[in-house]
């Protein structure tokens, strides 16, 4: 869990720094690969990849060490550590709003990882059917999430770009989890061989690419939800549904629902802080107009 944490953080910083680079970029440049060109010259863009990469790196270590339903839902403190590093970046201070919204967020995430403990799971006994199926199943809400943000403009953007990066962040995590596994039963060779590899080379990318383009579409009160949960969503849906690993039931799913409200609420409120209306062209935060 305290890698989880760790990795938040750096998730964060990454967030905010790339944020600060991308949003110098004229809006033409949207789903461009210039885009890419013209940031990896901006010096706090590089300081966003480092912390993308330290922090994929520690991400990897926890998915080995604990399932999906474990690590990702505790990825959603990177919002709070967003706010607060946004915050000072930007030559801001949090308020009261804030404070109490990093409450409430922070104690739904622990009504919601207490009440469901999830348990167990083999990603290396999924069938390759069923991989099959959820890829396609995530194939599609990106595609759809990446189509209707290219048919709107300013804040929906940023908004449906977002969910659609979360979605294939959270698949990302699901491979990784499924490549920790195999390292642990059949050593460097059989990671090598696994096709679950090679897709976290290519998915991966493209997952960072869409990133750079949900980032320089809007500001980070619209694109932040998404990157939030839509992430631990599909990464703990796919870890309880196809991993199999086991959750409480009975009463402890009421607890769950409770943290989940308090998670969904305390992102809403957090999201539309000053703190991450950055100054952006045209779409500054709602509580700022």
């Amino acid at each position: 869990m305290v890698l989880a944490v760790v990795a938040a953080v750096l998730n964060a910083a990454a967030s905010v720094l790339q944020r600060k680079a991308a949003r110098e970029e004229p809006e033409e440049r949207e789903f461009s690969i210039g885009l890419l060109f013209d940031l990896v010259r901006r010096p706090v863009w590089l300081a966003g990849i480092a912390c993308v990469i330290t922090g994929f790196l520690v991400q990897a270590v926890a998915l080995t060490l604990a399932g999906v339903a474990v690590v990702q839902p505790l990825l959603v403190a990177e919002l709070p550590f967003t706010v607060l590093l946004a915050a000072w970046a930007f030559g801001a201070r949090p308020g009261v709003r804030e404070w109490t919204a990093i409450g409430v967020l922070a104690a739904g995430l622990v009504l919601v990882v207490v009440a469901l403990a999830p348990t167990g799971g083999d990603p290396v006994a999924v069938s390759g059917w069923t991989w099959v199926v959820g890829s396609a199943v995530v194939a599609v809400i990106v595609g759809a999430t990446v189509a209707a943000g290219r048919g709107t403009t300013g804040a929906a953007r940023a908004g449906w770009l977002g969910i659609g990066t979360g979605t294939a962040f959270g698949y990302v995590a699901v491979l990784v989890a499924a490549v920790g596994a195999i390292a642990g039963r059949e050593g460097v060779h059989g990671v090598l061989t696994a096709w679950q590899t090679w897709a976290v080379v290519v998915v991966g990318p493209l997952s960072f690419f869409l990133l750079q383009t949900a980032l320089q579409a809007g500001s980070l009160v619209a694109s932040q939800p998404g990157f939030t949960l839509a992430n631990p969503l599909l990464a703990t849906a796919w870890g309880v549904v196809v991993y199999g690993e086991q959750v409480r039931g009975g009463a402890w799913y009421a607890m769950a629902a409770a943290g989940g409200a308090a998670l969904v609420l305390g992102t809403f409120v957090l999201v539309r802080s000053p703190q991450l209306s950055d100054g952006d062209r045209d779409e500054a935060a709602p509580a700022a107009r």
